[in-house]
Order: C-alpha cells, then structure tokens, then sequence
C-alpha cells in the first residue's frame, strides 16, 4: 500500500520495509562488534520500539538479556512534553552495559529522563540504539551510538509507530500528508 488512512489523516510510504531491514542488520552488526564480550541489557522502550527490538534481537548473537519499559510522552501527533514512567525496571542495572533500544528520538526530552533515571542505577555504561532520529528537532545533546536512519521533522505511522494507537502494525513507515 502507498497509501493509507488513520483515523482523520491520510499518510503516503516513506520508508519501505527492506530499507528499514538493511538498517536494522547494519545496525545488529556494528552492537554485535562493539559489544562483543559485555553481555548486554537490551532495555527496550514500548510501546513504539517492539518492533524494531525484534527484528534487532534476531541479529543479535552476543550474549544478552532483553527487558522492557514504557514511557509516554505523545498524545496525538505531537509531544505533550509531560514524561511519565508507566512501567519500570527490575533487573539489578549495577555494572551492567545498558543499550537502551528506542523506536524515535526526536526531541530527546524522553530519551534523557530516561537516561538520568537508569544513571541512579549505577550501570557500567549506557548505549542507545535508535530506529529513527530528527536530527533537526533535538532540544538536548545525546549520543546516540547506533542509528538506523535520521529523517525529516515529519509525522510518521507504521513499524511500530503511531498515530493515536492505530499505525503500528504496517511494516513500512509512512509521512502524513498536509
């Protein structure tokens, strides 16, 4: 489908699945070199990122262990800029290697608390890997070691992504059209 319909918005493919499936190798080899030996915690962040973290673990063949933690900050097609820990963590963080697994950033507002919140935590390191990036909508500086691809300031649905809870489930990604 080029296009498709949610709720009151049309929205037109701007990134097909086999782009988003290289990315997502691209991405699973430069975490499997540089993290070879850790034995990570994979934190991924829901409901946005699952699934990006699937296909991600799939080509992943380091020792590692995956949990999950959802933070909200979206209402509509727009943050509300309000971070609210809707579940948290219960794995023992101390002196382990963290890659926190997001499906966007965009601000980085959530990406940050959720930073300062697992620092208190005493991991040994934090990494983030990142489905999508804004680059031109960043308010904070992060480091951001493993992107798969940087895009406009655009609304976007599907891998995951929503719009109001609807969107996730198409495995492209697509634009809103004005």
């Amino acid at each position: 489908m080029d296009t498709v319909q949610i709720k009151d918005k049309q929205f037109s493919i701007s990134i097909r699945h086999e782009d988003i499936q290289k990315e997502v190798t691209r991405v699973a080899n430069e975490i499997n070199r540089d993290l070879k030996g850790e034995n990570p915690l994979f934190l991924s962040v829901l409901n946005g990122s699952f699934m990006f973290t699937a296909d991600l673990m799939k080509q992943i063949n380091i020792p590692c262990e995956i949990s999950f933690v959802k933070l909200a900050s979206y209402q509509g097609v727009s943050s509300t800029g309000v971070i609210k820990e809707v579940i948290g963590i219960s794995e023992d963080l101390t002196d382990r290697t963290v890659v926190i697994v997001e499906d966007i950033v965009d601000t980085g507002l959530t990406m940050q608390r959720l930073l300062d919140t697992l620092g208190t935590r005493n991991p040994k390191k934090i990494h983030i890997a990142s489905l999508l990036l804004k680059p031109d909508k960043l308010k904070v500086d992060l480091n951001i070691e493993y992107i798969a691809m940087k895009i406009p300031n655009d609304f976007i649905v599907g891998y995951g992504l929503d719009y109001d809870g609807f969107g996730r489930n198409y495995p492209d990604i697509y634009t809103v059209v004005d």
